[in-house]
């Protein structure tokens, strides 16, 4: 997933300085982005006020959108480092292709995880022929230092562990939930699970206390800690929690992101994560003028220039604003 926005900003982001240390109920507000042609997204993290979600850095959420008349998602090939992409579907299908030589068709409930390490490009389309609806959400997740320079790899999981209990039912993307653990390589304590929440539910999901959390809502209508929400919302939760309680009249589906709070002071900028605004400015250099980021073959299209640098230093300053 690439951010394509012309102008993007800085976004300075890590450090626990700002962490809640305790449960808070803060509903964060999306904004409206154009991802390629035909495709408009929520984009819930980062926001204003809140940047990372232990080290989840990145959340786009988007549909059920109808694309039977049209292309679909069309992302061309653009670059990434310092960072791991998640690719999470309720509906209809991405075709994945990278610099690595990786070509998957990922369909619903289905993990594809792209580790970019020090440099790997990508593109992301709707197959020519495809699914009506499109829906799903697309995640980012920063790398610490030890793992940043790595080299990139592509992960692909059609099946993945579920964990059940009374009202609920956990499909587990990355680490461990309620003693189910995905198969997805992780590189700092980290969850995230798709949660299908039955009719008239009322539960209360085991939660890790030294972690913080957030919830994205993706269909139906739930009410998590007391807060009504729906579908496109999501909803920080702070830390020191052992348990969310969730409950529905009428179910729904909402993912859980969390994990424990990320130490290390980011700068994140276009598609790349890293330390300092010299580390952006090479990478962008890189993709316009050299091979550092790999070729994507079979896509039809051009790559994706990158945006201009801004003019001030890109300095990481903490978590939130």
């Amino acid at each position: 997933m690439s951010d394509l926005q012309t102008r993007p900003e800085a976004v300075a982001c890590g450090g626990r300085d700002d962490v809640k240390g305790e449960p808070v109920r803060e509903l964060l507000k999306p904004r409206i982005v154009s991802l390629g042609e035909g495709t408009e997204v929520r984009r819930l993290l980062p926001t204003l006020g809140r940047r990372m979600v232990g080290a989840w850095c990145f959340v786009d959420n988007y549909g059920p959108d109808d694309i039977a008349r049209q292309p679909g998602m069309q992302v061309p090939p653009h670059p990434h480092m310092g960072l791991q992409t998640v690719s999470w579907l309720h509906a209809g299908e991405v075709l994945h292709r990278d610099s690595l030589g990786s070509l998957q068709t990922i369909r619903p409930r289905q993990l594809g995880l792209m580790t970019s390490g020090r440099a790997i490009s990508h593109s992301e389309e709707s197959p020519r022929e495809h699914s009506r609806m499109l829906h799903g959400a697309q995640l980012w997740v920063a790398l610490p230092d030890g793992a940043r320079h790595t080299d990139p790899t592509w992960e692909f999981h059609a099946e993945l562990p579920v964990a059940t209990g009374p009202g609920f039912q956990a499909t587990v993307l990355l680490g461990d939930v309620d003693g189910a653990s995905s198969p997805g390589r992780a590189f700092t304590p980290i969850v995230g699970a798709d949660i299908e929440v039955a009719d008239g539910a009322d539960l209360r999901l085991p939660l890790e206390p030294d972690f913080e959390y957030a919830v994205l809502t993706m269909a139906g209508h739930t009410v998590v800690d007391g807060v009504p929400l729906d579908p496109g919302s999501m909803l920080y939760l702070g830390c020191g929690r052992r348990e969310l309680p969730i409950r529905s009249d009428v179910g729904g589906s909402l993912m859980l992101l969390g994990g424990e709070p990320f130490e290390e002071r980011l700068v994140m900028w276009w598609n790349f994560v890293g330390r300092t605004s010299e580390e952006i400015t090479q990478a962008r250099a890189d993709w316009m003028d050299s091979d550092r980021f790999g070729l994507v073959h079979g896509y039809d299209g051009d790559r994706t220039p990158a945006p201009a640098i801004p003019n001030l230093p890109l300095k990481p300053r903490g978590r939130t604003r």
